[in-house]
């Protein structure tokens, strides 16, 4: 295990100790709210029947969705504290998911073609080089499968509420592939938690510029289905400057990628 792995996972046990947002498994869906959760654009299809990757997202989250439709689900992450959530949700909508602990840079504990789709939420920014990602999803991906992942828009990766300077958000990181970016989490990311929590490592992140991000997928034979400015929470322009829902109403600070995979030949 290098530096980069050591790190993510002890800041996701920090996380899950402190019952941060991203580790809160999610107990009252319904199969109507369960497509709504993970497939609100209707990309997916039918999923009853298909094997479905939960990649780097475990936490108990998106996993119980997809099993309520109907899908076979692995999760495979890095830290022992979120996949425990995901045993969480299985046993509470009595499904079976299957866990398995490991890095998103090496998923050789999975058979060659054995997704029909590989879903990873925010996580990719987590490692220094998307592209090792991208080559072991396609080796687990079935041609004609889907790939859908989250990251920081590279253009405004780094930036916070924190960052105004009276007129606007000052960007200061050089935009470099790679380049590592380490910033606090934003308040709402322990929102209704607890009220006395441990300290948390802070959010480490590195940038992956978009054409590496574009132009790595179609060399691995991945094809552009849809591209989204997401935008989490409520962005407003008329909050208060400084804020985290004035910040993302001047600057989308993710993007959502969904792919279909289709290799040559």
């Amino acid at each position: 295990m290098d530096e980069v792995a050591r790190y993510n996972r002890e800041r996701w046990q920090a996380l899950a100790d402190a019952d941060a947002l991203f580790t809160r498994p999610a107990l009252h869906l319904t199969t109507d709210s369960a497509r709504e959760y993970v497939d609100p654009e209707g990309l997916f299809g039918d999923l009853a029947g298909k094997d479905v990757l939960c990649l780097a997202g475990g936490g108990g989250q998106q996993s119980g969705a997809f099993a309520l439709l109907g899908a076979r689900v692995t999760v495979f992450d890095l830290s022992e504290a979120q996949l425990a959530r995901d045993r969480q949700v299985a046993a509470h909508y009595r499904r079976e998911i299957i866990t398995i602990q490991g890095d998103m840079r090496d998923l050789s504990p999975l058979a060659p073609t054995s997704f029909d789709l590989v879903f990873q939420p925010y996580s990719l920014g987590f490692v220094p080089d998307a592209r090792v990602v991208f080559a072991q999803v396609a080796r687990v991906l079935r041609p004609g499968g889907i790939y859908y992942f989250a990251i920081a828009n590279p253009f405004y990766s780094g930036l916070s509420e924190a960052d105004w300077n009276g007129e606007g958000y000052t960007l200061q990181s050089p935009y470099v592939d790679g380049a590592q970016i380490t910033v606090p989490d934003c308040g709402w990311v322990y929102a209704g938690g607890r009220q006395e929590r441990p300290a948390v490592p802070e959010c480490r992140e590195y940038r992956q510029t978009l054409s590496k991000l574009l132009n790595s997928l179609i060399e691995r034979g991945f094809v552009l289905m849809r591209l989204s400015d997401s935008k989490h929470l409520t962005p407003d322009p008329e909050a208060p400057p400084g804020t985290w829902p004035h910040l993302i109403a001047i600057a989308p600070l993710w993007l959502a990628f969904w792919l279909r995979y289709q290799p040559a030949g």
